[in-house]
């Protein structure tokens, strides 16, 4: 065969894979019943990684104040981040992508730690959180409590947690502070009223790039624009670089990582009868946060079917429950879903490829975090404005006529970002609709998980 024979056969061979190979992929996350594409998908998985991009630095960060060795954290946030966002995508063909939880690790860090004797064995009871609520979803507590929620109060979990990552958007832009008199005064008296948050400096720096990215991607929305967040956070980032809140790494933009926290879980260790209140307590934030999030990614991508139901909720929710027990045993935390996901759902993503994109962003991260580390907080706050008005959306189709389920969803709605925790909104919002409905006599219209649901979240309360 000669020389052009050859290249003819193998350009044949190539054109006829590529097609193949798209088809593949095409039906395995069934792009087109979902309405999407390829190009899509991968657009929305790098406007979910920026925004969850943070999680590289902050959680090493809080970790090594429990003595992890923050390299060794780095990395293991990043390859658990990876591993469990690729088992989401493949395992359930759902757009969310899972990371070390915020809130959770400042739990291992300044209380499990010192109160089991260090990391090690806090990363152990975060491997038995994961085993724990794997077995509540076998058997079919968790999807039943989510099931058992009446539709209105799901809307209103998905709008609180838009105005949660709206108010965490305003926080990392300093749009929003703690004054620092309120820090003071709660110093000196824990029972001081004062005014526990403010306005921030308008004029600083950081302030002024997150509201350039706002306007950037409000014009862009309404213009239609495909790709809207990625863009105002790529003018963010150009932003923060240009007044040097953002700096080019310094050196090697790569490294070697370290694993030192691998299988360092002391999981004998923490099955001490002692620790189980923290036990409980990790499980009950880890079980109710994920329902939260599951509700309001699905909501905002409209990813429930005719009858209101989340495909293949079970796979989502074991999956969800297994990493936890992976980031436990990596040394990175307890990972779980993140409702930055909503970002990519916002702007397109409606599939596990999604996800699958976003796993391999982070598996480069494990060699490449410096790079990624580069986009400041004020660079991906407008995304999570933006995002936070996005999932707004639900909150015209609460029927505020149905007084009895309108004012659990109003104590959803207000608590849920102001305590700064989805699980507390969330049991404030069950405790109220189950007694509202005892108190009208119509105990029929309680679930029965709903009611257990609530007498969990009072015994949560009590020992908290």
């Amino acid at each position: 065969m000669n020389e052009a024979a050859a290249s003819e056969e193998v350009s044949a061979r190539t054109t006829v894979f590529r097609p193949a190979r798209m088809v593949y992929t095409a039906r395995m996350f069934e792009l087109s019943a979902r309405g999407t594409t390829v190009a899509r998908e991968l657009r929305g998985a790098v406007a979910t990684f920026l925004t969850m991009a943070y999680i590289l630095v902050a959680n090493p960060a809080i970790l090594s104040g429990a003595g992890v060795p923050f390299e060794a954290a780095a990395a293991a946030t990043a390859a658990s981040a990876a591993i469990c966002t690729l088992l989401m995508g493949l395992g359930a063909n759902f757009p969310l992508a899972l990371a070390p939880g915020m809130g959770l690790n400042a739990l291992v860090a300044f209380q499990l730690a010192p109160q089991t004797g260090g990391w090690q064995t806090a990363m152990g009871l975060i491997v038995l959180d994961g085993l724990v609520v794997l077995a509540l979803v076998l058997v079919g507590v968790r999807e039943a409590v989510l099931r058992a929620i009446p539709l209105d109060l799901r809307r209103a979990i998905s709008v609180g947690i838009g105005l949660f990552i709206a108010f965490i958007g305003l926080g990392n832009a300093r749009l929003v502070v703690v004054p620092p008199g309120t820090v003071a005064a709660l110093g000196a008296n824990a029972l001081a009223s004062v005014p526990p948050l403010s306005a921030g400096n308008l004029h600083a720096d950081g302030a002024l790039v997150a509201m350039l990215g706002v306007i950037v991607i409000a014009i862009l929305l309404v213009r239609k624009t495909p790709g809207a967040i990625l863009i105002g956070m790529a003018v963010s980032t150009a932003a923060a670089l240009a007044l040097g809140l953002a700096h080019v790494p310094d050196g090697s933009w790569l490294r070697v990582p370290r694993f030192d926290t691998m299988l360092a879980a002391d999981v004998t260790g923490a099955m001490r009868w002692q620790y189980m209140p923290l036990l409980l307590s990790i499980v009950m934030v880890d079980f109710f946060d994920t329902l939260g999030t599951v509700t309001a990614v699905a909501e905002t991508g409209q990813l429930e079917n005719a009858d209101g139901r989340i495909p293949r909720l079970r796979a989502i929710l074991g999956i969800d429950a297994v990493s936890a027990s992976i980031g436990g045993l990596l040394g990175a935390s307890s990972v779980t879903s993140y409702i930055e996901s909503a970002a990519g759902v916002a702007d397109g993503a409606r599939t596990g490829l999604h996800s699958v994109f976003v796993a391999l962003l982070f598996g480069a991260c494990v060699f490449a975090a410096p790079v990624m580390a580069m986009v400041p907080a004020a660079a991906t706050a407008p995304a999570l404005i933006m995002v936070g008005f996005l999932m707004c959306e639900q909150v015209g189709r609460i029927d505020f006529g149905a007084l009895d389920t309108a004012i659990p969803a109003f104590i959803i709605l207000l608590t849920l970002p102001l305590t700064y925790s989805i699980s507390h909104g969330i049991g404030f919002g069950f405790i109220a609709f189950v007694v509202i409905k005892l108190a009208r006599g119509r105990a029929a219209d309680v679930h029965p998980v709903m009611a257990g649901s609530a007498l969990a979240f009072l015994a949560f309360f009590a020992l908290s």
